[in-house]
């Protein structure tokens, strides 16, 4: 996500890269071409010797010509690292999931209350246009009540980074994943009233999936699905279809860009902004930081919701699909 982030960087208006840091010298150096991920494309290599490059954090953190940064790192270390970049003054963008539990999070957001700075997770389906299309779609009033949704997001195991399968470091494989489809029901309807889910992992064998219903009192089934289908074969997917009294709006990315499928039988392609989702994010987030205004489509309790019922998801699953009252 680091290689994806910075090249997401160039061309933006208002931010600079300042400096990078990595304790593997090759990558230090600017050769990322061994990183791989499901999105974002693989790793190039880059020309770092206009920047400076530091091997540890702190170095970066007591830097005073750095005013932000961008913590690309596992989630284990969300926390401590947000919290010792906003004691020393940084404004902070970290990778989702913002932390590995809600205590770890209201604790972040505690200390850039306390620090009078920026901190935003990097919820980047906030910013990805099928899904800005879906949200202009919804919040326009003219779909009218929404009565359904599913969001699905399948991939294999990830082979490339074993901190993932590692769940004191990532949380499991669901928690990871499908926290992009949690905060995007957050985001667009708001936190439900109570979940259930079912499901299985095995983290060894890189199993680890998820079949969630987020109960609503207005909606009749908001469902959040998929997670990891072994390691290396299985091809990434992202997906959703929202239904309301005025039609359904589609998007895979199997090659279905986003439609509304009217009730009246007519269709209509959707309007998809330019910009790619990882730099509408990363521009969004340095806009903040320079008008000094806190990230209202993206704010740190919202992500903490997200991890929050995350977890609550979890512990449904794992008592085989209990409905737990939130």
């Amino acid at each position: 996500m680091g290689s994806t982030h910075l090249k997401a960087l160039q061309g933006l208006s208002g931010v600079e890269l300042a400096a990078v840091v990595s304790n593997d010298p090759k990558k230090l150096g600017g050769d990322l071409s061994a990183i791989q991920g499901n999105l974002g494309g693989p790793g190039e290599v880059l020309d770092f010797s206009a920047v400076k490059q530091y091997r540890t954090p702190q170095e970066a953190f007591d830097d005073p010509s750095i005013d932000a940064v961008d913590l690309c790192l596992p989630t284990d270390l969300h926390a401590p690292l947000s919290i010792a970049a906003l004691r020393a003054g940084k404004h902070v963008l970290v990778e989702k999931p913002m932390a590995l539990n809600l205590a770890e999070c209201d604790q972040m957001i505690e200390e850039a209350e306390k620090a009078a700075r920026i901190l935003m997770t990097a919820q980047v389906l906030r910013f990805f246009p099928a899904y800005t299309a879906l949200r202009a779609q919804l919040t326009s009033g003219h779909l009218g009540q929404v009565r359904s949704a599913l969001f699905r997001r399948r991939c294999a195991a990830p082979f490339w980074s074993q901190w993932l399968k590692n769940s004191d470091k990532s949380g499991g494989g669901v928690f990871d994943l499908l926290i992009h489809d949690i905060d995007m029901c957050l985001h667009l309807f708001g936190m439900p009233e109570a979940v259930s889910a079912t499901g299985y992992e095995n983290l060894e064998a890189g199993i680890d999936f998820i079949n969630a219903t987020l109960h609503y009192p207005d909606i009749g089934s908001v469902v959040v699905t998929g997670g990891w289908h072994h390691p290396k074969s299985y091809p990434f997917s992202m997906e959703y279809t929202v239904s309301a009294d005025g039609g359904t709006v589609d998007y895979s990315t199997d090659n279905r860009p986003p439609k509304l499928y009217k009730f009246d039988g007519e269709t209509e392609a959707l309007e998809l902004e330019t910009m790619d989702g990882y730099a509408a994010e990363l521009q969004y987030f340095a806009d903040c930081v320079n008008e000094a205004r806190q990230p209202l489509i993206c704010s740190p309790r919202d992500s903490a919701n997200a991890v929050y019922l995350a977890h609550e998801l979890l512990a449904s699953r794992a008592a085989g699909g209990a409905r737990r009252t939130l």
